[in-house]
């Protein structure tokens, strides 16, 4: 009985609480937070000329078709004044993946500026953006596999229109 009085203070002074790693990361987390953060640029733009993309409305009309050297067939009719979509049809096809189709009489605009942004009227997460960036519109679709065959949304990317001369 004497000796469990004895171990008894060693067992409860190895249960105590040490300052282990807990306490270690606690001060450490305490010093980054001290610590002030810089940006800094990186080395590939340090010493380069960018200015951003002026913000004003999209004006674009594009009608083409266009094939690539893998099979995709790509067919736009795009009309865009001042930031409101007008005309909206296109059609890619990938070979052995299937078609997307895209009307403008599916979509409602949401938004104008800074990029036109339609919603599909019955998939709430299918959205198609346009922008300009450069001399170049992009039309990007973003969840919208329902208005494809098979798998051929995962292989769908933006189309490309130059704005000045409407090419695809």
């Amino acid at each position: 009985m004497r000796a469990f009085w004895l171990l008894l203070p060693l067992l409860a002074a190895g249960c105590a609480e040490m300052g282990g790693p807990e306490s270690a990361r606690s001060e450490a987390s305490t010093a980054t937070a001290e610590q002030k953060i810089e940006s800094q640029p990186l080395k590939y733009l340090k010493n380069r000329n960018i200015k951003p993309q002026p913000t004003r409305p999209l004006n674009v009309r594009a009608k083409c078709s266009t094939r690539d050297a893998v099979g995709t067939v790509r067919r736009l009719d795009l009309l865009v004044k001042e930031a409101s979509v007008q005309t909206f049809d296109a059609q890619v096809t990938m070979k052995e993946h299937g078609t997307c189709r895209f009307s403008l009489r599916e979509f409602e605009q949401i938004e104008k500026m800074p990029q036109a942004l339609l919603r599909h009227r019955q998939e709430s997460g299918c959205t198609v953006r346009m922008w300009e960036q450069g001399s170049t519109v992009t039309i990007a679709f973003n969840d919208c596999p329902r208005s494809c065959e098979g798998d051929a949304f995962s292989y769908l990317w933006p189309l490309l229109v130059e704005s000045k001369s409407g090419r695809c």
